[in-house]
């Protein structure tokens, strides 16, 4: 019985080349960074409404746009407030939540230098495109349900 579960094991992990640890390497480094920066920006007082204007498309038709709230959102999400952000704008409290468990394969892989077979393929077959559009259909999905909550 022992035998037969190492042997399930060994096929549900695949073996990482080198070149795939370092880049899930740099993909970890690249998104911890990101939020590790957003953090300290906003405890050092930065102010992120200097970066953007008042949004154009609210002023204008006096409905949210696709991505208002983004932005407040994301800093909730670095700040630790995950609820928080899913109730400013659900695409970026989704959207980030994923490059959390993007960031937790990567380290693993980078560490252990294993990769689960399923996720072996999904990286060897997916395009740059296919997650711009998915990430596309997260935002107009959100947007939907901020639409739907403006009107109340």
């Amino acid at each position: 019985m022992q035998m037969d579960q190492q042997r399930n094991r060994q096929r549900f992990l695949v073996p990482a080349s080198g070149r795939q640890r370092l880049r899930a390497g740099w993909v970890f480094l690249g998104i911890a960074g990101l939020f590790a920066l957003l953090y300290l920006a906003q405890r050092l007082g930065f102010d992120f409404g200097i970066l953007f204007g008042p949004c154009g498309f609210k002023q204008r038709h006096g409905l949210p746009c696709p991505t208002c709230g983004m932005t407040t959102a994301v800093l909730a999400f670095a700040r630790g407030e995950i609820v928080r952000s899913f109730f400013v704008q659900p695409a970026a409290g989704f959207l980030c939540s994923a490059l959390v468990i993007v960031a937790v394969m990567a380290l693993v892989m980078a560490i252990l230098g294993k990769v689960p077979w399923f996720l072996d393929q999904v990286l060897a077959r997916v395009r740059p495109i296919y997650i711009l559009i998915g990430a596309g259909l997260v935002v107009v999905a959100g947007w939907a349900v901020t639409l739907g909550l403006a009107k109340k």
